[in-house]
């Protein structure tokens, strides 16, 4: 069976992608720092995996110390880079945002310089990035989305992703082929920004966040995960948007959300921008702002949406608890 080897392979999207990769016969090599399949939160999906005749293990790696198990690199015929500390989970000071950086870039060096010292038969490299390369919204952006040939935008994300980006690229020179998805904010039922939207609804409260009309630009996990595996298995090279190609306002998104768990029973409550600045700080940046991203590149490649809107996805996610 082919191998794929994936960095960051235990946060939302590596574990849902390994049961993707694994179900369609893939056998499935994670980096980690720490963990061992006996151990980790993800024994019982790995069980269930190696029922199905794939194979999910665990191989050594450690950023900071430069280390890596070279026996998975020489094992791997693609390489799916995901490895980088969540954006959200603390604010931005500048020791978090010197954490934020580093964990993408020296992290992808590493991978660089192995690949390069290392015999291997990787093919295909598929490297994460985000769309906050992208600034605000233009007049041009409103109407047909911002594409992947858009400078990248000078604040903090921007220059983050555009240093992650760069670091990933010596690989071409190696003879690889190069996938880099730039995705948009990740819909699941497991982690991430949904559970947080949910949260104040408990108490039947849709957050709206500012004034509600930035757009938001979002993926179903089951779109993105299909979206890597899509890069592997066809011959596409590249910078891609990995967002669905129907955007959603902020107050779209909540009020769809709050009538699906709740029905007639909640109140639209607007949360001030101010209020959101003294909360989460520099991160309010991004969370306010509006930028419509285009899916139309990935779209041209051949790929399908199975959740091109934003209740086609809730529902679906709604569906499956």
């Amino acid at each position: 069976m082919p191998v794929v080897l994936i960095t960051g392979g235990t946060g939302l999207i590596g574990t849902h992608l390994t049961q993707m990769l694994a179900e369609k016969g893939y056998d499935v090599i994670i980096l980690s720092r720490q963990f061992s399949y006996t151990d980790h939160k993800l024994n019982d999906i790995f069980k269930n995996v190696k029922n199905k005749g794939a194979t999910v293990e665990f191989a050594y790696w450690n950023i900071g110390k430069g280390e890596i198990n070279k026996e998975a690199i020489a094992k791997a015929d693609y390489i799916i880079h995901l490895a980088g500390a969540n954006l959200a989970e603390k604010r931005w000071t500048g020791k978090r945002k010197k954490e934020i950086v580093e964990s993408r870039t020296k992290s992808t060096l590493l991978l660089v310089k192995i690949l390069k010292e290392t015999e291997n038969k990787v093919k295909v490299i598929i490297s994460t990035s985000a769309i906050g390369w992208y600034g605000g919204d233009t007049i041009e952006s409103k109407k047909s989305g911002f594409t992947e040939d858009a400078p990248a935008n000078k604040n903090f994300l921007g220059e983050t992703c555009s240093l992650w980006e760069e670091s990933i690229q010596p690989v071409k020179q190696q003879g690889k082929r190069l996938v880099i998805l730039r995705t948009g904010i990740v819909l699941s039922n497991d982690e991430g920004a949904l559970i947080e939207f949910k949260k104040p609804l408990r108490f039947g409260i849709a957050a709206i966040l500012g004034n509600g009309r930035q757009v938001t630009s979002w993926i179903h996990i089951d779109d993105l995960c299909r979206i890597y595996i899509y890069a592997i298995e066809n011959n596409i090279n590249g910078v891609f948007n990995a967002v669905a190609p129907q955007q959603v306002t902020n107050k779209k998104l909540m009020l769809s959300l709050a009538k699906l768990l709740r029905g007639k029973y909640f109140i639209p409550l607007y949360v001030p921008s101010f209020l959101l600045k003294l909360v989460i700080g520099e991160m309010s940046i991004e969370v306010l702002k509006s930028a419509t991203v285009s899916a139309e590149k990935i779209k041209s490649a051949g790929f399908q949406f199975l959740f091109p809107s934003i209740d086609a996805a809730l529902n679906e996610l709604y569906r499956k608890g």
